[in-house]
């Protein structure tokens, strides 16, 4: 098989490599972090497997190749968490309940008896909740320490400090999988800043995702096991990848403090940004060149890990039988 180089190792990348190393091609990944993961912009992800929340806002494209996303993590990752996602709003908000309810699909109604025995923390919280049985989660730290390790056991090998100049290589394929960092090189590529908190703390128990509804600055709470909690997220037009404003903690904090007061005496773990890639449809693009010498896989915006790896099996049958999905690959 032939020597392919991805570059960047992201959760685009991670999936790139380990997919195709796979099938037998020899893969060498370039990343520009002197240590995985600290240079993207998956590190600061939520990792929810959730393609039928996302369908609130998401073109349906993205419900229906998350669904198959899904399944292809669940196949490949035996970390994968499927307890579903619970969708909550506060009695003076129950109208965004409605609206989220009516712009999504997968999911039933939930009384409060039925919400406490989901979730006994939120007994007496809540009236009424959506439930989305069919849904998942990882602990984003472990799931892309678990990528890097299976790409390297099949036989992947990960050069870190080391930058793509954007060239092509002569007798190679070059995958670009530098997320924001291909801005320079991709048209209409944009940042959206995304702003999330860790929380630790002993004194509630959640076990899948919260989902809580605010008709401004909606939240989720994901759950990384040993008492930690994954707050977030802000998204904000911007491609400004420093550090998490006052006004952000603020709001992350407090909304997480009235999911429950529990959260009040949370130690804070880390706080931080990152810029994710996103193109005007806010869906990801597989942009090939004729000659097959760069292959850009690109514009997660929120949905990296939900569509990593559909996005690295496109890549696969692509280069290995020549099909073309038209959802996603352009050829040009």
């Amino acid at each position: 098989m032939q020597q392919v180089t991805v570059a960047g190792a992201g959760i685009l990348g991670l999936w790139q490599a380990l997919t195709l190393a796979r099938v037998g091609f020899r893969v060498h990944v370039l990343e520009a972090s002197s240590a995985p993961f600290t240079g993207a912009a998956s590190r600061w992800a939520g990792a929810m497997l959730a393609p039928d929340c996302e369908a609130e806002l998401a073109e349906p494209i993205v419900r229906e190749l998350g669904h198959i996303g899904l399944r292809l993590w669940r196949e490949t990752y035996p970390g994968v968490v499927d307890r579903g996602t619970l969708v909550v709003a506060p009695a003076r908000d129950l109208s965004e309940l409605a609206r989220f309810e009516r712009a999504t699909q997968g999911h039933r109604r939930l009384v409060a008896n039925e919400i406490a025995t989901l979730e006994p923390a939120l007994d007496g919280r809540y009236q009424s909740a959506l439930y989305f049985a069919g849904e998942a989660h990882v602990a984003t730290p472990a799931a892309l320490a678990f990528l890097l390790k299976a790409a390297q056991a099949a036989g992947v090998h990960f050069a870190l400090n080391e930058r793509w100049d954007g060239r092509a290589i002569a007798g190679q394929i070059v995958i670009d999988a530098r997320g924001f960092g291909a801005r320079s090189d991709i048209k209409n590529l944009r940042g959206v800043r995304g702003e999330r908190v860790v929380l630790r703390t002993r004194d509630l128990q959640l076990t899948r995702p919260v989902r809580l509804l605010h008709p401004r600055h909606p939240l989720y709470v994901v759950p990384w096991g040993d008492g930690l909690y994954m707050i977030g997220a802000t998204m904000i037009e911007s491609d400004d990848a420093g550090p998490m404003t006052a006004r952000s903690a603020l709001e992350l904090l407090g909304l997480a403090y009235a999911l429950h007061p529990g959260f009040g005496e949370a130690e804070i773990v880390d706080m931080g940004a990152g810029v994710r890639p996103a193109f005007p449809s806010n869906t990801p693009q597989i942009l090939a060149e004729t000659n097959n010498t760069v292959i850009r896989v690109n514009g997660a915006y929120r949905h990296g890990f939900l569509l990593a790896p559909v996005l690295a099996h496109m890549v696969r049958d692509y280069l290995t039988t020549g099909t073309r999905d038209p959802r996603m690959l352009t050829v040009s």
